[in-house]
């Protein structure tokens, strides 16, 4: 049974920052791209962030500058570290992995407000 479990969502403050987990376990052969996405209230789920298993990343045009993706594959573990947060920021936040089949975290909730 494969799992993603997401960590570290909450409430900051506009400017602040916040670093989120997913930690995957499980019986999982082997993992190659790992990505972020994101749903705002009233909106479509988008790609956030995503890195490859060669560590090519790509980051959507509003947090690029701002955001980093990086993983320990040891862990197998992917981050999404949010750094400028503006309320715009502020959505549902889901793991994706990519292995032989795609996989999803339960999502957790980053709200950006003052």
């Amino acid at each position: 049974q494969v799992s993603l479990v997401e960590s570290g969502g909450g409430l900051v403050q506009p400017g602040g920052s916040l670093r989120l987990s997913c930690a995957v376990s499980g019986n999982i052969f082997s993992i190659n791209t790992m990505a972020w996405h994101r749903q705002a209230p009233g909106k479509e789920r988008e790609l956030v962030a995503l890195i490859t298993s060669g560590g090519i990343t790509n980051y959507a045009d509003s947090v690029k500058g701002r955001f980093t993706i990086s993983r320990d594959n040891a862990k197998n573990t992917v981050y999404l570290q949010m750094n400028s947060l503006k309320p715009e920021d502020t959505a549902v936040y889901y793991c994706r992995v990519v292995a032989r089949y795609t996989y999803w975290g339960q999502g957790t909730q980053v709200t950006v407000a003052s």
